[in-house]
């Protein structure tokens, strides 16, 4: 289609663009987002492998998102307007479970076999990473033909070039099968290998394009830390994970943003536990920055560290709560205390916050009606503080975590404790919550494995609301009571071998920024 083929909507998102690398090469990849453009451009992932890729002499790369409202039916490159199917090789980021459903879309408006047994030598061969890699990617295995798991940051150049090299189909499969850190579904049925850890002196990840449509819009984005000390064991990236935490220095991060970017995404599973966090905050307010964190832990916020966040504009303090009563988040291993949370709320109000915004989950493992009461009440006196806002999410057991054999708490009991916490909270805080039902839906797929992933398939071309995904579900007896439990997945447990690749970062939530 070319060109001209393009929407006004791409048109426009391109020419706001700032940091857009243009390249050609003999070898060009579909690196694809399986979102909107306003999510994608926000992934710092996603950004990371797009510079590399860029980086790379024999290598190019074209961007393809979900389309929107504003963009034509067909899947598109951003560069060059030409189609997916084009392409010889798909790089697909995958953050979560529900953005199945994206893959699956994405892929039938570029009129390409969604399923990998179903694409011959005739379709691009499809490639995937991303942050969902670090837990369990078997639901996206039937409709990819190899995934990069864990941290990639070269990983995935040497696969790509694997790629350029490989004569026919059959060859690229068994040469991508014998990297370590990649998994091809159709050689190593459901045997995982290890996550990919990248070697210390590749950090920081950062993204080279400021995007004025982006959700995080016009905001450069990098990691000032990867990983995590702490061990949360609801968690995907806790200590245990890759090392636990690995710092980046204050000035590497200081002297990788450029002077032309006034917003600035600090990333990181653990950005609060940097331990040169305020000074980094104080210098980017002497260059008169907006700053947004992704993550901020309630015990180490202090009035030098709120000072800083008001000074970079900050007018709502975030921070997690992650259970509703102290029991259980010492269940859950979290250092976040009452005083904590307590004092979290008086800076905000010394530092004349506008609110404390808290997020915890609903739903845990042991939870109980007392627990909820005991969250409401706390709530409620955090209130007489400052204004509070609540963002619950229902629990979902993750693999490679403490809490991946627990179920899933019902959509009837995590509704029925919302509601209660609502009842309870009104007119003293803003409770929102996301969807019980989509919650359950997200821990089916997160405890699955290919035939889950093959009900998201059937469940979107069925229109892909919750009752055609239930209906998807029980026909393969996952559960359609509202409950789901994980099953027993084996993984391989050699040595790790230590590689140069990318980590898969959490999305920097908008919500932190002024």
């Amino acid at each position: 289609m070319g060109l001209s083929g393009r929407t006004a909507a791409v048109r426009r998102r391109l020419a706001s663009e700032v940091g857009r690398i243009d390249k050609h090469a003999s070898f060009c990849i579909g690196l694809a987002y399986p979102s909107p453009y306003r999510a994608g451009m926000s992934s710092l992932g996603f950004q990371q492998i797009y510079r590399l890729i860029q980086a790379e002499e024999a290598l190019a790369c074209e961007r393809f998102f979900l389309p929107d409202e504003d963009d034509a039916d067909q899947a598109l490159s951003y560069e060059s307007g030409r189609a997916l199917s084009e392409f010889p090789v798909i790089a697909l980021s995958v953050a979560y479970e529900l953005e199945l459903a994206g893959v699956v879309t994405l892929f039938d408006r570029a009129q390409i076999p969604v399923l990998r047994e179903d694409r011959n030598e005739s379709h691009p061969i499809v490639v995937a990473g991303g942050p969902l890699t670090f837990s369990n990617p078997l639901p996206l295995a039937p409709f990819v033909d190899a995934i990069v798991m864990g941290e990639a940051d070269t990983l995935a150049i040497e696969v790509f070039r694997v790629l350029r090299d490989a004569s026919d189909r059959r060859s690229a499969l068994a040469a991508m099968a014998a990297l370590p850190h990649v998994f091809v579904p159709s050689i190593h049925g459901e045997t995982l290998p290890r996550v990919a850890q990248c070697d210390d002196e590749l950090l920081p990840a950062w993204g080279p394009i400021l995007a004025e449509e982006a959700e995080l819009s016009n905001m450069f984005l990098i990691e000032t830390e990867r990983g995590c000390s702490r061990g949360c064991t609801y968690c995907v990236m806790r200590r245990s994970t890759n090392g636990g935490m690995r710092v980046v220095p204050k000035d590497k991060v200081l002297s990788l943003i450029p002077s032309h970017a006034k917003r600035v995404g600090l990333v990181g599973a653990a950005v609060s536990d940097h331990p040169k966090i305020v000074d980094i905050l104080r210098a980017l307010a002497e260059r008169q920055c907006e700053v947004g964190l992704s993550s901020l832990r309630p015990d180490r916020l202090t009035d030098d560290f709120v000072g800083a966040l008001r000074a970079v504009g900050y007018k709502t303090l975030t921070t997690a709560m992650d259970g509703p009563s102290e029991r259980i988040r010492e269940t859950l291993e979290r250092r976040a205390r009452p005083k904590h949370l307590t004092r979290a709320a008086e800076l905000a109000r010394a530092h004349r916050m506008n609110r404390l915004k808290l997020y915890l989950m609903v739903g845990v493992p042991t939870e109980t009606e007392a627990d909820i009461d005991e969250c409401a009440a706390f709530v409620g006196e955090l209130s007489k503080i400052v204004p509070i806002a609540l963002g619950i999410a229902p629990f979902c057991p993750k693999r490679n975590t403490p809490l991946a054999n627990e179920p899933f708490a019902g959509i009837d009991v995590v509704e029925n404790r919302l509601a209660r916490l609502r009842k309870q909270l009104k007119g003293r805080a803003d409770v929102r919550a996301t969807s019980a039902k989509w919650a359950w839906i997200e821990a089916v797929l997160a405890t699955g494995g290919e035939a889950e992933g093959l009900s998201v398939m059937h469940a979107v071309r069925k229109g892909g609301g919750f009752a055609a995904y239930r209906a998807a579900f029980a026909s393969i007896g996952s559960g359609a009571n509202g409950k789901t439990f994980a099953r027993p997945l084996e993984i391989a447990t050699p040595e790790p071998v230590r590689v140069s690749v990318r980590a898969s970062l959490p999305l920097l939530q908008p919500r932190t920024v002024a």
